[in-house]
């Protein structure tokens, strides 16, 4: 088990990773976050509507069912959203340069890291 300081670092080892953040989709809020290269506030905030709209949509249709992950493709940059499956409301956010980074890797260690926060 590890904490969030140490849990947005390890996410920060994999190759291509620029930031990350543990971001609380109720409020929009930072619960910490780690690296550089955007405003993680602004997009904490942000991708809190991503997910919002999502969840939304999915009771809309009736789909009984979770998000496992929310990628987002930019020209340069991989997004990838991964809700806390044990702590209902939370979300990484992970930030990678496209050219240095492995997609399917780094979703491994997202996925890694989401299990083993300790919160």
């Amino acid at each position: 088990m590890a904490n969030i300081n140490e849990s947005l670092a390890k996410l920060l080892e994999v190759d291509g990773a620029m930031c990350d953040a543990l971001v609380d989709a109720n409020s929009g809020m930072l619960l910490g976050k780690a690296g550089s290269g955007l405003d993680l506030d602004l997009a904490a905030a942000g991708n809190t509507e991503v997910v919002r709209a999502k969840m939304k949509t999915m009771k809309s249709l009736g789909l009984n069912d979770a998000i496992e992950d929310i990628l987002i493709t930019l020209g340069k940059q991989y997004h990838i959203i991964l809700p806390v499956a044990s702590k209902p409301g939370l979300f990484l956010y992970l930030v990678l340069d496209k050219n240095r980074s492995n997609l399917a890797l780094a979703r491994r260690a997202a996925q890694e890291v989401e299990q083993a926060l300790q919160i």
